[in-house]
């Protein structure tokens, strides 16, 4: 399986905590780089996960920036589609009528070590930020914030080489991490699996998380595998979506029964969520996928599987086997 990679914040919400310590290896936030700004920013339950090699905390190295670095003069081009697409937003949003405000006190920063010099530069010629007098921070509007992580976290996974997924609940950040110029945008899906992936109330203690992950191991990987084999061979095989599902139906809808029947068993309350997963595909399904369509692929494990088409802004650093994003919504129902 791969780790998620949760942003815009250091901190996960409870609950993408525990889905990362079922579903996945374990969880990954970006973190600054300074020893002592770690210290401050990261809690104590993600440095106890980390002794068990179930969190990573991973931090924008000079490998990384240089992939959103400002060119050394205007008359050349940025690096990257993402470089263009994070300064042309941020300019965009500076310009509005209603553009994003700084409230007192600050809702949001922005870590120095966290970004690169020409882009907190940009921050502040903008009005975007403001420094503090914590040395290590700049202040920023939420979506400020959720613009520049989103952007930095996508960009950040497809360039290391270790698996990681992007994760977000905050779907303006969801967006920001995908989209960029039109010019430069190829097709995706965009899959959502309805009720799943059930996690336990945000109540648990993930003590007890944990103790279902090991009991339930097998369970749990299978039912991934399978998630996960239907995803890359959607993006594989772009021109037979509804062939694929049928193909892996009954080993995607015996993977979860097994592994609902696992969470019935225990005394846990189980919370349902939806999760949209969004494929980049090969430039080529351009021709096939056309954005904006979007229509009921067919039921798995009990549930139906909507499919749209949308497109999204390509990777500075393309990985070959996937190009996947995750948006965790935030509506519930109890089991």
């Amino acid at each position: 399986m791969a780790y998620l990679l949760y942003y815009p914040l250091v901190k996960p919400p409870t609950e993408v905590l525990h889905q990362a310590l079922l579903y996945w290896d374990g969880i990954a936030t970006v973190v600054p780089r300074a020893p002592s700004e770690y210290e401050v920013a990261v809690p104590e339950e993600l440095k106890e996960l980390r002794q068990r090699q179930l969190y990573v905390p991973l931090t924008f190295d000079e490998g990384s920036m240089d992939r959103l670095e400002e060119p050394c003069w205007p008359a050349v081009p940025y690096r990257s589609p993402a470089s263009r697409a994070l300064r042309n937003e941020l300019r965009r949003m500076a310009a509005r009528p209603d553009r994003p405000r700084l409230p007192s006190p600050p809702e949001a920063f922005l870590y120095h070590s966290k970004i690169s010099y020409w882009l907190k530069n940009e921050l502040l010629s903008l009005g975007l930020a403001e420094p503090q007098r914590h040395p290590f921070v700049l202040a920023v509007p939420e979506d400020v914030q959720r613009l520049v992580i989103g952007t930095l976290a996508r960009e950040l996974a497809a360039g290391s080489r270790d698996p990681y997924i992007p994760y977000t609940d905050r779907p303006q950040a969801h967006a920001y991490a995908l989209e960029g110029p039109a010019e430069n945008l190829r097709p995706a899906w965009e899959l959502e699996f309805s009720r799943l992936l059930p996690v336990p109330a945000p109540s648990t203690p993930t003590a007890d998380v944990l103790a279902f992950r090991d009991r339930y191991a097998d369970e749990r990987r299978r039912l991934m595998r399978a998630l996960h084999r239907l995803l890359g061979e959607l993006r594989r095989d772009y021109e037979h979506p509804a062939d694929v599902l049928s193909q892996l139906r009954r080993e995607i809808d015996q993977s979860v029964e097994d592994y609902h029947a696992a969470a019935r068993s225990t005394r846990v309350a189980w919370v349902t969520r939806s999760v949209t997963v969004t494929i980049a595909l090969a430039a080529a399904a351009g021709t096939l996928v056309q954005p904006g369509l979007t229509w009921v692929l067919g039921a798995v494990g009990g549930y139906a599987l909507n499919v749209g088409t949308r497109e999204v802004r390509p990777l500075a650093r393309a990985r070959d086997e996937h190009d996947f994003s995750y948006l965790h919504r935030v509506g519930s129902t109890l089991t």
